[in-house]
C-alpha cells in the first residue's frame, strides 16, 4: 500500500516553516516557492500506447483543471500564479480609474467647477499612461526565475510611483476643491502592500503619509487650523499604514490557500495515476457504465474479454447495438433496476461470431449511495472470465495436492520395487497356467503404478525453464510421421491423419521431447476418440502474431460435455477405467515449464473436427534452419 501519510505531513511543515521563517525582504507571495518534494516533477508516465498516453494527458488535464477551477487559480500558463493576476487586476483598476477620473474632470467642468490645465493634464496624462500599462503585455515580474514574486523596479515606477505621484499632485493643486483627491492615494498603497515586499510596503506607506503630513503643514503656513490639519494627515497617515499590514496579510493568506490547493491537486492527480495503474495492470476487466449503456472507462483486461480475439476499442463506446453484448447490456440495466448484486456475481454469456461464446462472471457495483442522491449514477462492472476463474481454483486446490501426492509417490518407490522383485521370483517357480497368469497380472500392475509414479514425480509444478530454441515445424513434422508410423496409418490425401504445415521454419522455446510427449498425448487421445473418415485427425501449426506459435490438433469425435470439460487438465480424473487421468496433467504441467500454455475450445458447428487441444508457444528467433522432415500435406 501507498504511504499516504509520510509527503502530506512533510509538505505541512515545508509550509509551516515557511511561514514562520519568512525573511523580511520577501514578498507576500514568498509562500509560492516550490517544493523540493513536489509531486508534479514526477508525475509524466507514458503508456505504451500512443492512444492510451493522449487519453491520460487529456484526463490529468481535465482533472487539474476542474481542481483549479473550484479553488479558484488559474489553468493557464502565462498567468499561472495569484501574483500576476492580482497584478493584472490593479492594472485594470487602474486603468479604469483613469477613465473615470477624466470622465470627473470632465463633467466638473460642464457644472462649471472648471479644473485648471495643470490638474485636466495630469489627470489626461494619468489616464494614458494606466492604459498603456494594462495593455503592456509584460508580466511585471522582476525576475522570472525569482522564487520571491515581486515588481520590478521599473513596473513599481511605473505603477505605485505614478500614482503616488500623480494623487498627490492632484491633491496639492486641488486644496479648496470639492474633489477629494486625497482618496485616491489609497489605491498605490494597496498596490504596494499586496506586490511589493514587506520593507518597500511600508516605506510607501510611511512617504504617503509624510506626503500628507507636507500638504497638511502648507495648509496650516497658508493660515489654515494647525489642530484640525494636522490630526486629518495623521488620521489619514495611520489608515494608510493599517491598510498596508491587512492587505498584506490579506495576500500572505491567499498565497497559502493556493499553495494549499495546488498540493491538493497534485495529491489527487497522484492518486488518480496510481488508480489507474492498478485497474490497468488488473487481471480482472473492470468497466464503467451509465444507465444509457455508454461504456465510460475500460482497463485492457476488460477489451480483451469483451471481444473474440484481440484488444477491443478504447473507452468511450456504447454498449448496445453488438449483437455479442446483449446479455451484458441487460446485465447492467437489471443491475440499475434493482439497485442490487449478489457479491458472488451471475454468470453472462457472450455470443461472438462463428457460434463462439464466453462466459463471464460480473460482479455489479454502484457509484451512487442512498445518502448521496446528487452524484451521478454509475454502475462498475468487474469481469472475470469463468474459464480462467475455475482454473485458477484448480491450480489452488492442486498446489497442495501436488505436494502431498510427490511426497507419497516417492514413498510408494520402495514397496513397489520389493513387490516386483518378489513377483520376478514367484514366476521363476510358477508351473501351472492359472499361477502364470497372476504372476502377469501382478507384473502389468506394478508397471502401470511405476508408470504412475514417474508420471507424478516428474511433472514440478511451477517450475520455468529457460529452455533452447527448436524449429517446430520440422520438429512436429517428425513426430508426426513416428506417430502416424507407429499407429499404422497411411498417408495421404484419403487418410484419416492430416497435417499442415507452413512452408517456412518456425521458432519456439520448447523441449524436443516434451513437446513429443505432449503431441503423443493429444494425438493418441484424438484417434481414440475420431471416426475414420478422411482428416478425422488434423494437426495445424501456424505463426499466430509475432510472439505465438499456435499448435492445434483437433478431432471429429463426439464433443465433450460440460461436467467433463471442466475436470479435464485435472489430474487422476479420467473417463476410462483403465486410464490414470494424468495425461493432460502432465501436458499442461509440462507446457506451462516453458511458459507456454494448452487449452480445449469447441470449434464452430460448420467445421467437422470440432474437438480442438490448442497449445501455443512464445515465438522465438535465433535457431539454425536445418532441413527437417518434409511430412506430406
Amino acid at each position: 500500500m501507498v504511504d499516504a501519510a509520510g509527503p502530506p505531513e512533510r509538505r505541512k511543515t515545508d509550509r509551516r516553516r515557511r511561514a514562520r521563517g519568512t525573511r523580511t525582504d520577501e514578498s507576500w507571495f514568498g509562500a509560492f516557492i516550490g517544493d523540493s518534494d513536489s509531486l508534479t516533477s514526477g508525475d509524466s508516465r507514458r503508456d505504451e500506447a500512443q492512444d492510451d498516453a493522449t487519453r491520460h494527458a487529456e484526463a490529468d488535464a481535465a482533472l487539474e483543471a476542474r481542481l483549479l477551477s473550484q479553488g479558484g487559480l488559474s489553468t493557464s500558463a502565462g498567468d499561472a500564479s495569484a501574483f500576476h493576476r492580482i497584478y493584472r487586476a490593479f492594472l485594470s483598476a487602474r486603468a479604469a480609474l483613469g477613465v473615470a477620473l477624466v470622465a470627473t474632470l470632465a463633467v466638473a467642468g460642464l457644472f462649471g467647477a472648471r479644473p485648471s490645465v495643470a490638474v485636466a493634464w495630469i489627470g489626461i496624462s494619468y489616464a494614458a499612461l494606466a492604459i498603456g500599462l494594462w495593455l503592456w503585455p509584460g508580466t511585471g515580474v522582476a525576475d522570472e526565475h525569482d522564487e520571491s514574486p515581486r515588481l520590478g523596479r521599473l513596473t513599481w515606477l511605473a505603477c505605485i510611483g505614478v500614482d503616488i505621484v500623480c494623487f498627490a499632485a492632484l491633491h496639492v493643486l486641488t486644496p479648496s476643491s470639492g474633489l477629494n483627491f486625497a482618496a485616491l492615494l489609497v489605491l498605490p498603497v494597496l498596490t504596494a502592500g499586496v506586490l511589493t515586499r514587506r520593507v518597500q510596503a511600508l516605506a510607501t506607506a510611511a512617504g504617503v503619509a509624510l506626503l500628507l503630513l507636507g500638504n497638511a503643514w502648507l495648509g496650516v503656513l497658508a493660515g489654515g487650523e494647525p489642530a484640525t490639519l494636522m490630526t486629518q494627515a495623521g488620521l489619514a497617515g495611520s489608515g494608510l499604514f493599517v491598510i498596508t499590514v491587512l492587505a498584506g496579510e490579506l495576500a500572505s493568506r491567499l498565497a497559502r490557500e493556493e499553495l494549499t490547493a495546488r498540493d491538493s491537486m497534485e495529491l489527487a492527480r497522484q492518486q488518480v495515476q496510481l488508480n489507474r495503474l492498478v485497474i490497468e495492470e488488473m487481471q480482472d476487466g473492470v468497466l464503467v457504465v451509465d444507465r444509457t449503456g455508454r461504456v465510460r472507462a475500460a482497463n485492457p483486461a476488460a477489451r480483451r474479454l469483451l471481444v473474440r480475439r484481440g484488444l477491443g476499442r478504447p473507452a468511450p463506446f456504447q454498449l448496445r447495438g453488438v449483437p455479442a453484448w446483449d446479455y451484458l447490456v441487460k446485465t447492467v440495466e437489471r443491475g440499475f433496476h434493482e439497485a442490487v448484486w449478489p457479491e458472488a456475481g451471475r454468470d453472462v454469456m457472450l455470443q461472438f461470431e462463428q457460434g463462439t461464446t464466453r462466459t463471464l462472471r460480473v460482479r455489479i457495483r454502484f457509484t451512487r449511495g442512498a445518502d448521496e442522491p446528487s452524484a451521478e449514477e454509475l454502475c462498475v462492472l468487474l469481469l472475470e472470465d469463468v474459464r480462467s476463474m475455475q482454473a485458477r481454483m484448480r491450480q489452488e486446490k492442486l498446489a497442495a495436492m501436488g505436494r502431498v501426492s510427490a511426497g507419497i509417490a516417492h514413498e510408494i518407490r520402495n514397496p513397489l520395487a520389493a513387490i516386483a522383485q518378489a513377483n520376478g521370483l514367484l514366476a521363476e517357480d510358477a508351473a501351472t497356467p492359472s499361477q502364470q497368469q497372476l504372476t502377469r497380472m501382478v507384473a502389468d500392475n506394478v508397471k502401470r503404478l511405476t508408470r504412475i509414479v514417474d508420471d507424478v514425480m516428474e511433472v514440478a509444478p511451477g517450475t520455468v525453464i529457460d529452455a533452447g530454441v527448436i524449429d517446430v515445424t520440422a520438429e512436429v513434422g517428425a513426430i508426426c510421421s513416428d506417430w502416424a508410423r507407429a499407429a499404422g496409418l497411411e498417408l495421404g490425401d484419403s487418410s484419416q491423419f492430416k497435417v499442415e504445415l507452413p512452408e517456412e521454419p518456425l521458432g519456439a522455446s520448447f523441449d524436443v521431447e516434451h513437446l513429443r510427449r505432449v503431441m503423443i498425448n493429444l494425438l493418441d487421445n484424438a484417434r481414440r476418440h475420431a471416426t475414420a473418415t478422411p482428416g478425422a485427425v488434423r494437426v495445424r501449426l501456424i505463426a499466430l502474431d509475432e510472439v505465438t506459435v499456435q499448435l492445434s490438433i483437433s478431432s471429429n469425435g463426439p464433443t465433450i460435455p460440460d461436467d467433463v470439460e471442466r475436470y479435464l487438465f485435472e489430474p487422476f480424473f479420467s473417463t476410462r477405467s483403465r486410464g490414470t487421468g494424468l495425461g493432460l496433467y502432465i501436458c499442461r504441467q509440462l507446457c506451462e515449464q516453458y511458459s507456454a500454455s494448452i487449452d480445449y475450445r469447441l470449434r464452430p458447428v460448420t467445421e467437422a473436427n470440432r474437438n480442438d487441444f490448442v497449445v501455443s508457444m512464445r515465438r522465438r528467433s535465433g535457431f539454425s534452419a536445418e532441413a527437417g522432415l518434409q511430412f506430406p500435406r
